[in-house]
C-alpha cells in the first residue's frame, strides 16, 4: 500500500535580506517523518514526476539489536507537495546509504546506493549497488556494480554519479592495503561496468565527492576531508580529465553537493560545523575558481545535512535531512529563488 504525506501548512517561510535591505522569501517544508531515521538525500525530476531517495533505518547505522540493515525509500510527487512512497529497497545483511538519483542517457532513472556489510557492529566491507526503473514505479533489485579490478578492495563506496555527453562520472572512495584511503575518478556507460579515469592522492581522509561540468566541458569536483585540517577539496580539469589542478578551500564539507547554474554562479552545500556541537545544513554560492561565501542556513540541526539540488523553474528545491525538530531525523524540501544565488 502506497503511504501519503501532504503537509497543508509550510512548516517555514523565511525572508533573507541583503545589504541593500531587499527581501528574499523562501520556503521550507518537512515531506517524510515516520519515526525512523530518515537521512543522506537525493532529488531529481524524471519522465515529469520529482523523486526524492534517503536511507531508511532505526537509527544512523544500528538497530536496538546491534544490526545494520538500512533500507532506500523513494518518493515522487507531481508538484512537490504531496509526495508518495514509491519504492522500499532493501537487501538481507547489508546497511544499504547513500542513495543518489540520476537519469541515464537511454532515459532511466538510476539509484546508485552504497551498500555496508556488519559484523557484531564492525565494519566489514563495502560494495556499491545500484537499481533502475524505466517507469518510476518499478524497480529492479539492487545488484553489485563492477568497478575495475585494478581498484577494487571490497571496501568500496561509488557515492554519486553525473552524466555528460553519455558517460556517467563520479568518484569511488577506497580503504588500502594500508588503510589509507585513496579515490579515483570512474566512468561508466551502463551504469553497472566502471573503469578508471583518474586515481588520486590527497590527505586527510578524502572520501565523500560530487562531480559537475561547467559551461565550458571543464570536470569540477568537491571532495569531503575528514582529517588534518578537514577543508574540502575543489578541483577542475579538462577532457580527457587525467590532469588536474587542485585547491583547498576554506571550510569543513558533510555530505557535499553542489549544482552549476551558469557560467559565473555555482550552488553548493552540506553540513557545518562552526560551532562543533551544533551542526547545521548550509547553502553557499560561489564561482567556478572554487571561492564560496555562506547565503543560507536552513532550519536544521544535530545529525543534519546530505542536500541535494534541483532547478525548477525559478527556483532551486534542496532535499536535506535534519533533527532540529524530532528525535530521529526528517526529510525536508526547500525551495529558494534563485535570484538569492545571482547577486
Amino acid at each position: 500500500m502506497k503511504k501519503f504525506f501532504y503537509f497543508f501548512a509550510v512548516i517555514f517561510s523565511l525572508c533573507y535580506a541583503d545589504a541593500t535591505a531587499q527581501q528574499i522569501c523562501y520556503s521550507v517544508k518537512q515531506i517524510w517523518s515516520n519515526g525512523s531515521h530518515c537521512a543522506f538525500t537525493s532529488i531529481e525530476r524524471f519522465k515529469g514526476r520529482y523523486y526524492c531517495t534517503f536511507r531508511e533505518g532505526a537509527t544512523h547505522i544500528f538497530d536496538s539489536q546491534g544490526n545494520a540493515e538500512g533500507k532506500v525509500r523513494i518518493l515522487a510527487s507531481d508538484d512537490g507537495e504531496k509526495w508518495e512512497s514509491v519504492a522500499f529497497i532493501g537487501k538481507a545483511g547489508f546497511d544499504l546509504r547513500d542513495p543518489k538519483l540520476s537519469v541515464t542517457p537511454e532515459g532511466k532513472l538510476m539509484v546508485i546506493i552504497g551498500g555496508s556489510i556488519y559484523r557484531n557492529r564492525k565494519l566489514e566491507g563495502c560494495v556499491p549497488h545500484v537499481v533502475f526503473s524505466e517507469d518510476g514505479k518499478t524497480f529492479s533489485e539492487p545488484q553489485p556494480i563492477e568497478l575495475d579490478k585494478k581498484m577494487h578492495t571490497g571496501h568500496d563506496w561509488l557515492w554519486r554519479i553525473t552524466w555528460y555527453d553519455g558517460v556517467g562520472y563520479g568518484v569511488s572512495y577506497s580503504k588500502a592495503s594500508n588503510n589509507e584511503i585513496v579515490t579515483h575518478l570512474m566512468k561508466t556507460n551502463d551504469g553497472i561496468k566502471y573503469t578508471l579515469v583518474k586515481s588520486f592522492n590527497h590527505d586527510g581522509y578524502p572520501n565523500e565527492a560530487t562531480v559537475r561540468f561547467l559551461p565550458d566541458g571543464r570536470m569540477a569536483i568537491m571532495l569531503r576531508r575528514d582529517q588534518g585540517d578537514c577543508k574540502a577539496m575543489w578541483g577542475l580539469s579538462h577532457a580527457p580529465y587525467t590532469d588536474w589542478e587542485w585547491r583547498k578551500m576554506e571550510f569543513r564539507l558533510g555530505g557535499p553537493d553542489f549544482i552549476v547554474l551558469d557560467d559565473d554562479h555555482l550552488v553548493a552545500g552540506g553540513r557545518t560545523n562552526y560551532v562543533p556541537s551544533a551542526s547545521k545544513t548550509t547553502i553557499f554560492t560561489g564561482k567556478n575558481s572554487g571561492r564560496f561565501e555562506e547565503v543560507i542556513t536552513l532550519p536544521s540541526g544535530g545529525d543534519t545535512s546530505y542536500p541535494g539540488f534541483l532547478i525548477v523553474g525559478n527556483e532551486l528545491w534542496v532535499s536535506y535531512y535534519s533533527t532540529h525538530e524530532t528525535k530521529n531525523a526528517s526529510i525536508y524540501l526547500a525551495k529558494i529563488p534563485l535570484d538569492l544565488f545571482k547577486r
